[in-house]
């Protein structure tokens, strides 16, 4: 019998880029405003699974804890970096960031990372 002692598991030369970034919206907006601009939000960037080539999954959270010190976060996974920049610039992103996210953000960290 053959042992697979020594050797990497298939998942672990499996390699994915994440893209994470957290929002804070702008103090102007009422939390009903709000609460409607994070749905949007979600609604249009999730709508966008499917539409960009190299996207394995996009997953927008509007319901922090608390304890968060911000509004809502996208979690996105993209199969290499040239998946990710092609993202960024693809007419279907740029009409929901443009439309939905960016007149109402008043932050925006994020963090991409190989995993």
């Amino acid at each position: 019998m053959l042992g697979f002692k020594g050797r990497k598991s298939l998942l672990e030369d499996i390699k994915m880029v994440k893209h994470v970034i957290l929002w804070t919206l702008k103090d102007e907006f009422s939390d009903a405003q709000k609460a409607d601009i994070k749905k949007g939000i979600k609604e249009g960037l999730e709508g966008l699974k499917g539409q960009i080539p190299g996207m394995i999954d996009i997953k927008v959270n509007i319901d922090p804890l608390a304890s968060s010190n911000c509004d809502l976060m996208l979690d996105s996974s993209f199969e290499d970096e040239a998946s990710l920049k092609g993202y960024a610039v693809h007419p279907a992103h740029v009409a929901v960031a443009d439309g939905k996210v960016r007149p109402y953000t008043a932050s925006r960290v994020c963090m991409d990372y190989e995993a």
